[in-house]
Parts: structure tokens; sequence; C-alpha cells
């Protein structure tokens, strides 16, 4: 009887210690999930946020610089047509390059939106360009359409970089979140160590009972 008992007994702790371990296998699983989703926020934080901020500024810069060479053009004898064209085409390859890169990060939905708009834009934007160098210079009209195109295309890159600041706070809410079920995950894990070890400390209790009352009964 008492050794069913025992068996009984020494069951139930071998069966609460394999619920343990897969609760822990479980709980380890989940961290590791944790933990790369974690990296890979910090990762997009970088390649999809901080990267294409930065090129959306030197967008900004480009465009700048072709408002300036144009304005040279049609306000003094230092550029030719020609001259000018070429420098503006060089430009152009360089934003084409940049947006070609933009393209290849994770964009969302209004992200998408607002990229379409601005290569619309600029394409407009080009055949004003085109228009201004083969109209006479000191043409201000020609000159207030590419300002008033110029600040439309700047509004738009605004916009693009608003939408990597919403994300970019998006996926610092999303790491603290994975932070705080890391925390979570690692608490459950010392109370389990703690009840595991509370075990075997019973088990062990128990077993020096076991054997002083078989003793006691030996000498019975």
């Amino acid at each position: 009887m008492k050794i069913a008992f025992s068996i009984q007994q020494k069951s139930k702790i071998a069966l609460l210690l394999f619920c343990i371990m897969i609760c822990t296998i479980l709980i380890r699983f989940l961290e590791d999930k944790s933990i790369k989703s974690m990296n890979n926020a910090f990762v997009s934080m970088y390649n999809d946020r901080l990267v294409p901020a930065t090129d959306l500024f030197h967008i900004s810069e480009l465009l700048f610089d072709k408002k300036d060479i144009l304005e040279k053009q049609q306000r003094s004898v230092i550029l030719e047509g020609q001259q000018t064209t070429k420098l503006l085409d060089a430009q152009d390859f360089k934003i084409d390059s940049v947006l070609k890169k933009y393209e290849q990060t994770f964009l969302v939905t209004n992200e998408k939106d607002h990229l379409q708009h601005l290569k619309e834009k600029l394409k407009a934007h080009q055949q004003l360009e085109k228009q201004l160098v083969s109209a006479s210079k000191g043409d201000e009209v020609a000159l207030e359409q590419l300002n008033i195109s110029y600040k439309s295309i700047l509004q738009n890159l605004s916009l693009l970089t608003k939408t990597q600041i919403e994300v970019g706070k998006e996926l610092i809410k999303e790491s603290q979140s994975l932070f705080t079920g890391s925390k979570i995950y690692s608490a459950i894990q010392f109370a389990l160590a703690i009840v595991i070890g509370v075990l075997i400390v019973s088990i062990i209790f128990a077993s020096n009972v076991m054997k002083v009352k078989q003793d006691k009964f030996n000498l019975n």
C-alpha cells in the first residue's frame, strides 16, 4: 500500500515537472520570438525610416541646386541653354537614383500614395524646367510657375517626412511592448525556477522522512 502511494505521489510530481518543462520551453520560444521581433523593429527603424528620411532631405537639396542653376541661367549670362540642360539632367539622374533606392524600403499605404504624387510632380516640374530653359531670359512668369511647382514638391516631401516620423513612433511603441513582454517572460521563468526548486526540496525531504520511517520499521 505504501509502495503504491509512493509511486502515485512520484507520478504526480513527475507530471508536474513535465508540465513545468513544457511551459519553460514555450516561454523560451516566445521570448526568442519577441527578441527577434524587437531586433527587426530596430533594423526597420534604421533601414526603412532613418535612411529614407535622409534621402528625402537629399532630394530637397538636389531640387534646390536645380532651382539655383535655372535662376543663374535666366538672370545672367553665366550658363547657356545646352549647358544648363546637362546640369539639370545630372541632377535628375541623382534624384531618380535616390527614388529607386527609396522604393526598395518598406512603405506604408500613405507613404506609397505620397511617393506616387511626388514622382508625378517631379515629372511635371521637369517639363516646366525645359520650358524655362527654352524661354527667353528674364521670363518672370515662367520662373513663378517653377517656384510654385517647387513649393508643391517640398510640401510633398514634408508629408513623406511626417510619415517617417509617425511610423517611427509606432516602431518605438512596438519595441517597448516587446520589451515589456520579455520582462514578463523572464519573471515567469524565474517563478517556474522557484517552483522547481521547491519541488526538489520537497522530494528530498519526503525521501528522508520515508527513509527514517523505514529505518524505524526495520528496528522494530
